[in-house]
């Protein structure tokens, strides 16, 4: 396995890959000026691109890198939903965070009608981005299953459908650990599911590379949340980029509230190992970094 400097060192050069991408993206849409700002604002104030590095990568590991190169697209669109559920996240009647890496979240940037809009758009946006790869010379039939995979990752059955039941487990609602995991697997795992899975859908995988990405993926997402529950309790607002302890305050249920922080660590490791387990079928250098990348969602609490 790749070393964590190289896995943060890869993680950097790929997703400014992205960031390119991402920085013109939206002005050739033509949007209002008002919302085009508030959208950058959040698009571009920068994170790890974990979602579309992920994507990217099987993409390379499954076909090639020029494949991968036409797809940027899709994977700017994958991290386009992500930075719209942060959007929506932060908002009073969610979260109520007023920091967001590092800065200002959206509605405290601009205001809540704009915040909430700006996630609207970028959603919206994200649609079209995904589908435009088919007038790149990608089967229509790839594109549209991949769409589909990323729609429903991203809406009631996935990550939505997630956060609403997050809101549900607060104010000490008793919750067991099967009920969070399975919350959970919807509100974060599926986004972080999802690339690894239209990823492989977009390189015309056959069911084997299909079923050992959706593990792969399913695996990853889980061990990310629980590493950031622990965060939650341990980690600091200057490393974070947003504010600690609020699953205190807002009375949350998490790993850490059921488990403690060491046996969440522990669970959180041994998902990171089904995660790289899945890749046992699958060799040279991009499957390494998907082996880093599993690793290094526990290596952020080390």
């Amino acid at each position: 396995m790749i070393s964590r400097s190289e896995v943060e060192g890869r993680l950097r050069e790929e997703a400014a890959t992205v960031e390119k991408w991402l920085s013109g993206c939206l002005k050739r849409r033509g949007a209002p000026e008002g919302l085009l700002a508030a959208m950058e604002y959040s698009l571009m104030a920068g994170g790890k691109r974990i979602r579309p590095v992920l994507f990217l990568n099987v993409v390379r590991m499954l076909v090639s890198d020029n494949w991968a190169q036409r797809l940027l697209p899709f994977a700017g669109a994958i991290e386009c939903i992500h930075t719209y559920s942060l959007i929506h996240d932060d908002l009073p009647a969610m979260d109520n965070a007023d920091l967001r890496r590092g800065r200002a979240s959206c509605h405290k940037r601009f205001d809540e009608a704009t915040a909430i809009l700006a996630g609207d758009g970028l959603l919206a946006e994200a649609v079209a981005f995904m589908g435009s790869v088919e007038t790149l010379g990608v089967p229509s039939e790839w594109v549209l299953r991949a769409v589909i995979c990323v729609a429903e990752a991203a809406g009631t059955v996935g990550m939505v459908g997630g956060q609403f039941l997050d809101m549900q487990y607060t104010d000490g609602r008793n919750v067991d650990i099967a009920s969070l995991a399975a919350m959970h697997a919807m509100k974060t795992g599926a986004l972080l599911r999802a690339p690894c899975v239209a990823g492989a859908l977009l390189s015309g995988a056959d069911e084997t590379p299909l079923e050992a990405m959706a593990f792969y993926g399913s695996a990853l997402g889980a061990a990310f949340q629980i590493t950031d529950d622990i965060l939650d309790v341990t980690g600091k607002e200057s490393v974070m980029g947003k504010p600690v302890g609020n699953d205190a305050v807002l009375n949350k249920t998490t790993y850490v509230s059921l488990l403690g922080v060491e046996a969440s660590r522990a669970l959180a490791e041994q998902r990171v190992q089904e995660a790289i387990n899945a890749l046992a079928g699958f060799s040279g250098p991009e499957s390494d970094m998907l082996r880093g990348l599993a690793a290094y969602c526990i290596n952020r609490i080390s």
